[in-house]
């Protein structure tokens, strides 16, 4: 009586499920590249304009932004197109936010983005959990897109 032996290729090792528990197991490289000067710049940025929120000043806020900024509050709202309509739709909420905590913020040229929970009183939502992607042009924000992971109702 003759066995035949399985021929064990590397498709074949790594859809046995072993293949896939020995590659997890490998080192990898975890850290991001270093940021350029003008990534930090952009970080930095767009933490001073967090960090600008709690003191309900409009203008503050605003100055923060470029003449043609746009502003996508979530996924499902409208664009605020334009200084005006920015100002408007931050308007609308500033006096309700208490801070915004920063999660984890990184930047790929002008494109910065971070994790945040948003914090709010006396408003119909709670916490917002999300992430906010924010393109930068000569140190302003040109455009800044919210998306939600999470919130919690008032």
């Amino acid at each position: 009586m003759t066995t035949k032996h399985a021929e064990i290729n590397r498709r074949g090792f790594l859809a046995t499920g072993a293949g896939v528990l020995a590659l997890a197991g490998l080192p990898r490289q975890t850290e991001a590249a270093a940021m350029s000067d003008l990534e930090q710049a952009n970080v930095q940025l767009v933490k001073d304009f967090c960090a600008a929120w709690p003191s309900h000043d409009l203008e503050r806020v605003m100055a923060f932004f470029a003449d043609d900024g746009a502003y996508r509050m979530t996924e499902t709202t409208e664009l605020a197109d334009g200084r005006d309509a920015v100002a408007t739709r931050i308007g609308s909420i500033l006096n309700n936010v208490d801070r915004f905590e920063v999660l984890d913020t990184f930047a790929r040229g002008p494109m910065v983005i971070n994790e945040r929970i948003d914090h709010f009183s006396n408003f119909a939502i709670r916490t917002w959990h999300g992430v906010g992607v924010f393109f930068i042009r000569d140190g302003k924000i040109v455009d800044w897109y919210d998306y939600t992971i999470a919130m919690e109702q008032a």
